[in-house]
C-alpha cells in the first residue's frame, strides 16, 4: 500500500512537472557530466565541486563581509567569459567595482550588469528600501533568466540587511528554480548567510580575507583573497573544504 501511494504521488508530481522536488531526481552519485557544470577555474576548488557549479540548478555563496565573496563571484564569471559564454550580474546594492572586474579576467563584452537601484523612496510604511531593491532585483533576475542565453546568472545580495532577506517568501525560489530546470544556466546567490538553494544546487560557505588596493570605497580595487570554502550539497554528492589563492596564477 505504501509503495502504491508513493507511485501515485511521484506520478503526480512528474504530470505537473514538479518532479525536481524528488530526491530520485538528483542527478546519481557517480555521475561527473562537465556539459552540465560551470567550471570555476579555480583548480582546487573545481576539483572539490568535481566539475563546478551545476547547470540549472539554484546555488549559493555565502559569507560575512570580506569574507572573498566577491572574489569567487568575478573568478566565476571570468571563468564563464573566457570561454565565450555570457553571464549577468544582477547588482541589488550597486557595488561592483569595474576595475576589480576587469582585474579578475571578466571579458566585459560578455557581462550584462544590471545595477541596482540606490535612490529609492518607500511609499508604503510596510516596505523598507532594503525590501525595495530585492524586489526589483527578483524582478531583473526573474526577466534575465527567462530570457536565456546565460552559461552563469548572479543575485548580488551580500549588502542587503539579513532581516530584510529573511523576509523573502521561501516560494521565492522554488519559482526561480523552476524558470532554470533544464537550463544551461547556473543561477547563484551570493548573501551573507545560506539563504536558498535547489535539490541539486551546491552552498559554499566563505571564510578568510580579500586584499585591496586604494584608500576609498570607490576608489580601490579588489586584487585577490585568500579562502576557505567549505562545500556543502544534498545527499552529499560533493562535500568539503579548501583553501583558495584567488587571483593568483595557481589558481586558474
Amino acid at each position: 500500500m505504501a509503495n502504491h501511494a508513493l507511485a501515485t504521488l511521484e506520478t503526480a508530481l512528474r504530470a505537473r512537472k514538479l518532479d525536481r522536488t524528488l530526491t530520485t531526481a538528483l542527478p546519481p552519485l557517480e555521475r561527473h557530466d562537465g556539459s552540465a557544470l560551470i567550471a570555476t577555474d579555480i583548480a582546487v576548488l573545481d576539483a572539490c565541486l568535481r566539475g563546478g557549479l551545476p547547470r540549472g540548478q539554484l546555488s549559493e555563496i555565502a559569507g560575512p563581509r570580506s569574507s572573498g565573496r566577491t572574489t569567487l563571484v568575478l573568478q566565476t564569471m571570468a571563468a564563464s567569459t573566457r570561454r565565450g559564454d555570457i553571464a549577468a550580474l544582477v547588482d541589488t546594492s550597486d557595488r561592483l567595482d569595474v576595475a576589480s572586474a576587469a582585474e579578475a579576467g571578466i571579458d566585459l563584452g560578455r557581462l550584462l550588469w544590471i545595477r541596482g537601484l540606490s535612490h529609492l523612496q518607500s511609499s508604503n510604511v510596510n516596505l523598507t528600501i532594503a525590501d525595495l531593491k530585492i524586489a526589483h532585483a527578483l524582478k531583473a533576475l526573474n526577466l534575465v533568466l527567462q530570457a536565456g542565453g546565460f552559461a552563469c546568472v548572479v543575485l548580488d545580495l551580500a549588502d542587503v540587511p539579513l532581516v530584510a532577506l529573511k523576509r523573502i517568501p521561501f516560494t521565492t525560489w522554488l519559482r526561480v528554480q523552476r524558470v532554470i530546470e533544464g537550463s544551461d544556466t547556473a543561477c547563484v546567490l551570493v548573501a551573507p548567510q545560506p539563504l536558498a538553494r535547489s535539490a541539486g544546487g551546491l552552498t559554499l560557505l566563505l571564510a578568510g580575507h580579500t586584499r585591496w588596493t586604494g584608500d576609498a570605497d570607490r576608489h580601490r580595487h579588489l586584487t585577490g583573497a585568500d579562502l576557505t570554502v567549505r562545500v556543502v550539497s544534498p545527499r552529499r554528492r560533493v562535500e568539503g573544504e579548501v583553501s583558495v589563492n584567488a587571483f593568483s596564477n595557481d589558481s586558474h
